[in-house]
């Protein structure tokens, strides 16, 4: 094993924020509060794109439907959120992109500040055994207890990213130096501290405040969806 590939998820290997696409779907199926939650959900998304996001209050509200409804509806309701807004956003530049790191025999891995409820099944889609999310509180078997609400360890956003994915590595008996490379591909400026960590960062699909990083490091920029 010689090489690590991390990849963030939302606007990176999909076109699409697939925590933001959740919140709109539980609105369309009129599972929360229609009103107040899109509006919500709307303002914290700004906050996100914006470099402010609190990302303690994002998780109180994003987690809260969670805990209001049975861990079998909230799969029944997944599986509908799949076909109807992740499979059709599926790109194959994305999946080639992966599909080349697996090839090559790399350790690939999403690492994505998007719950791992909501991000576990699109990480299969990807053919990618390897998660690292911000985790809901579950009581109860992992698998089939219902959520608390609440987060549980550290939010996997910003410089959690680096704690998070550390964490995971020594659980394999691995750190930074066990590779001879490792990439991180990122569309957002919030993902700068775990950037800064690997050896390759390739901004891919960039907002803007992380295109202008690029530029001035000379990084080289992948545009996946172009």
């Amino acid at each position: 094993m010689t090489q690590l590939a991390l990849f963030d998820l939302d606007h990176t290997l999909l076109p699409v924020d697939s925590d933001h696409e959740w919140g709109r779907f539980l609105v369309k199926i009129g599972v929360v509060d229609s009103d107040h939650y899109a509006r919500e959900n709307e303002r914290f998304y700004a906050d996100y794109k914006a470099g402010r996001l609190d990302i303690y209050g994002f998780l109180a509200f994003a987690l809260k439907p969670l805990s209001e409804h049975s861990r079998e509806q909230l799969n029944i309701w997944h599986q509908q959120f799949m076909q109807e807004i992740i499979l059709p956003n599926l790109r194959q530049s994305a999946l080639d992109l992966v599909k080349k790191h697996q090839d090559q025999g790399d350790l690939c891995c999403v690492v994505t500040a998007t719950n791992s409820f909501v991000t576990k099944p699109i990480v299969k889609a990807f053919g990618i055994n390897n998660l690292v999310a911000t985790e809901p509180e579950v009581i109860g078997n992992p698998e089939t207890g219902n959520f608390s609400g609440k987060v549980s360890g550290i939010p996997n956003f910003r410089e959690g990213k680096i704690t998070r994915v550390e964490n995971w590595l020594a659980s394999k008996n691995l750190n930074w130096d066990s590779f001879n490379d490792s990439y991180f591909y990122s569309d957002s400026i919030n993902d700068l501290p775990l950037m800064e960590k690997v050896k390759q960062p390739i901004p891919t699909n960039p907002d803007e405040r992380l295109k202008q990083e690029a530029i001035e490091r000379a990084w080289p920029i992948l545009e996946l969806f172009a």
